[in-house]
């Protein structure tokens, strides 16, 4: 079966890269969290999005700050840059976002792929969410679907399905770039865990050969890095021919169900990230705390023996 929407997004990268029309891309990189958050900006119209934003949480003290942040908005601010996206590959469960802070600071609409309701409704139960806790989404700004496509001003940029990791997550493809969450790591690290409630190491394996279709040269930024066995420097930063030749653990070449047995094997030997319980609680809501209780104070839970 034909994959329009990966042709659409193939004509994209190169036409953006035949014309030199590319994104100006600058990354701040949250060692505490190992979080790369991607400033993406049209050259000629200074146009920009904000990718995988970090809200800094000390979770002994319960305290959030905005050093993270601040440090995107003061960039954006220097370069005169207008902000009209704040993007989410997904809902992390490695760090809060902060983009209801940097939507006050800067505008732009918060959006996320249209999938975050399946994930809404699995830790909807998780957390024991009242039924005040919209599942639709609402929560967000917009809502992209596969294929969507839209525009960084003068940058064409398209929205990709590509769950696995989580059934939500996206990969976005601006000009000659694609910025691809979670999905894949650098080729000496590998790949994303597909244990968490909704994920699937079979369709994360699928999304990856969906992505690796996309042209050798096209430019890939990544969510994470973590520095693999014997590389000093932290890397956000590689192409898809990269990641096709040398990925560790799906590289061309790799099987499907061999790809599924490493994947399920290595993930069953993973603990849970440090911060998935206020991550997930506050990512599912766009960014947003829960409400206040009658203290006037908003708490997050910590349910037991659960996950």
């Amino acid at each position: 079966m034909t994959d329009t929407v990966l042709e659409t997004a193939i004509t994209q990268i190169d036409a953006a890269r035949a014309a030199g029309r590319v994104p100006v891309i600058r990354t701040f990189f949250d060692e505490p969290t190992f979080t790369a958050t991607h400033v993406v900006h049209d050259p000629v119209t200074r146009r920009a999005a904000i990718i995988d934003s970090v809200l800094d949480f000390d979770q002994p003290s319960g305290r959030t700050s905005h050093a993270s942040a601040d440090a995107v908005i003061a960039y954006v601010q220097a370069e005169g840059l207008t902000v009209d996206w704040l993007l989410e590959t997904h809902a992390h469960a490695d760090h809060l976002s902060a983009a209801p802070y940097l939507q006050e600071q800067l505008g732009g609409r918060i959006a996320i792929g249209a999938e975050i309701r399946t994930v809404q409704g699995v830790f909807g139960q998780v957390f024991n969410e009242p039924a005040s806790f919209a599942r639709d989404g609402s929560q967000f700004d917009h809502l992209f679907t596969d294929g969507e496509r839209f525009a960084l001003g003068e940058l064409e940029a398209i929205a990709l399905h590509v769950p696995g990791h989580t059934p939500a997550c996206l990969a976005y493809a601006i000009g000659d770039a694609v910025f691809v969450g979670d999905t894949l790591f650098m080729p000496d690290y590998g790949t994303a865990r597909a244990d968490f409630p909704g994920g699937d190491a079979r369709m994360l394996f699928r999304s990856i050969r969906r992505l690796m279709a996309l042209p050798a040269e096209t430019r890939v930024f990544l969510c994470h890095d973590y520095k693999a066995p014997g590389r000093d420097t932290f890397v956000w930063e590689t192409t898809i021919g990269a990641e096709a030749a040398a990925n560790i653990h799906v590289h061309t070449g790799v099987a499907e169900d061999d790809f599924v047995t490493m994947r399920e094997a290595r993930d069953a030997t993973l603990g849970m990230p440090r911060l998935i319980l206020p991550s997930v609680q506050v990512n599912i809501r766009a960014g947003h705390f829960p409400e206040p209780e009658e203290n006037g104070v908003r708490y997050l839970k910590l349910p037991l023996n659960l996950l």
